[in-house]
């Protein structure tokens, strides 16, 4: 691989199909196939609420990322922003917890998608199956961006292509047009101890679990970056925001405890699009949903890969990560990045293997907060921004609505569920984790930053 020692830029690679696409689908994942029968199975058709509020708060900070992201895209995106509206240990703290994030997903995505195919194919071990997969997509991600958008683009068309059709079938099966099926009309919306069966602090609870599931949004800033015209691509995909979720999320969850009574217990155990189709009569549901997660997965981890590499190098290139993050290759692709990223994910599957359960639960649990410190920061930082730019007379061209007061809101409420989470003890470990690792991060990044000013003062001084 021929490389351009001195290279710091990223080729504008992505084709607006691609980032499209990944805008539409980069949203959907094994969480909205199969998770969302537990927080069904917790919320009752309530669920709905849960969904609803998780997916207007993301909406929300998509609009607040796109302000920032229009006026001045980045491949850092939110942690070049906080780096410049908030200081310096800021963008370190929330771009290194958001890479540590995404290298644990590399690891657990690939097992998710080599269980599956290990139930194809038994002879084959799982972990053949799970380095074969990593290895595969590292390559990929080696050697082009263009190989990124491609491969996310037939993933993501694949994914829009099921829930497209899921939507149709559950349509027709409510309206009582499916010859074969058990369930028909939307009667399981309240006839199963209400609509609200278990209290709102289950909708409280399953809405926890279902914010979650929203986590990779905001990759269509990043990859925007490698793109020709990214202000256009992030204004494009912004406005789309809310009928993607409104579609994908909202329709197809009320399709699910519209034809399902929510206390089914296959929802909780096979899925919840495996259990409609079943009950549609739908032939192999079971081979159906395991290609679309598998496909969900795969998208999943090749996005893992690509994001956890564009955030490295974006470190590396603000002197944050060790220098050697920002060579590219001639095809302007960050490959020690890349490799660095992938090589933390192989050391957190050895890790799982060698150090006691409790470290790896501890590893694990160290990034189960880090989606709403994220949307904290991009928060904290359009609040920031938007002000800075009205006083130095800049103009805005894409805006969050209600400024001030939506933004503020949406502090707010992030805080007020980041205080509900360390109460409750399904959560509580996930907070004390993310929490004790973000302090290590931000005493590291205080410590790069007043070695960064003494170095500045130490060159004044000889000058």
């Amino acid at each position: 691989m021929s490389s351009t020692p001195n290279a710091s830029n990223l080729e504008q690679g992505l084709k607006p199909r691609h980032i499209t696409m990944l805008s539409i689908a980069g949203v959907i994942g094994a969480g909205l196939f199969v998770g969302s029968g537990h927080a069904i199975a917790e919320a009752g058709p309530a669920v709905l609420l849960a969904y609803g509020a998780a997916g207007t708060l993301v909406v929300l900070v998509m609009r607040m990322l796109a302000e920032m992201a229009v006026a001045s895209p980045d491949t850092g995106s939110f942690s070049t922003y906080a780096d410049r509206a908030i200081g310096h240990w800021a963008g370190f703290t929330i771009g290194w917890l958001y890479w540590w994030f995404w290298v644990l997903v590399i690891p657990l995505e690939a097992n998710a998608a080599a269980t599956i195919l290990h139930a194809w194919f038994p002879n084959v071990a799982i972990w053949a199956f799970t380095l074969v997969i990593t290895l595969l997509l590292t390559a990929t991600n080696l050697f082009s961006v263009k190989n990124y958008g491609e491969f996310e683009f037939w993933f993501a068309l694949i994914k829009v292509l099921a829930i497209i059709g899921f939507v149709v079938l559950g349509i027709a099966a409510v309206l009582g047009l499916l010859p074969n099926s058990q369930v028909s009309g939307v009667s399981h919306l309240y006839d199963t101890q209400g609509f609200l069966p278990n209290g709102m602090g289950a909708v409280l609870a399953a809405m926890l679990t279902t914010m979650f599931s929203f986590m990779g949004t905001e990759i269509v800033t990043i990859a925007a970056a490698e793109s020709k015209n990214p202000g256009q691509q992030i204004t494009k995909a912004t406005n789309s925001v809310i009928w993607r979720i409104c579609l994908f999320y909202l329709l197809s969850i009320f399709l699910v405890v519209a034809l399902v009574p929510w206390n089914d217990s296959r929802l909780a155990d096979v899925g919840s699009y495996q259990t409609v189709l079943d009950l549609m009569g739908i032939p192999n549901a079971k081979l159906i949903v395991d290609i679309v997660v598998l496909v969900a997965v795969t998208s999943c981890l090749n996005s893992a890969l690509y994001t956890a590499s564009r955030m490295l190098f974006s470190l590396g290139k603000r002197g944050d990560a060790p220098a050697v993050s920002q060579r590219t290759t001639k095809a302007g692709t960050p490959y020690w990045a890349v490799l660095l990223s992938t090589g933390a994910a192989f050391a957190a599957v050895f890790a799982n293997y060698v150090a006691p359960a409790a470290v790896f639960d501890f590893l694990l649990a160290s990034s189960g907060a880090i989606a709403l410190l994220v949307y904290l920061v991009i928060a904290v930082s359009q609040l920031r921004m938007r002000r800075k730019r009205e006083a130095e007379g800049q103009a805005v061209d894409f805006r969050m609505w209600l400024f001030p007061g939506l933004t503020w809101t949406v502090i707010v409420f992030i805080v007020a569920v980041l205080t509900i989470m360390l109460f409750q003890e399904g959560h509580r470990m996930e907070i004390i984790a993310t929490g004790l690792l973000s302090l290590m991060v931000v005493a590291a990044g205080l410590i790069v930053s007043s070695r960064r000013k003494a170095g500045k003062a130490g060159k004044v001084v000889l000058n």
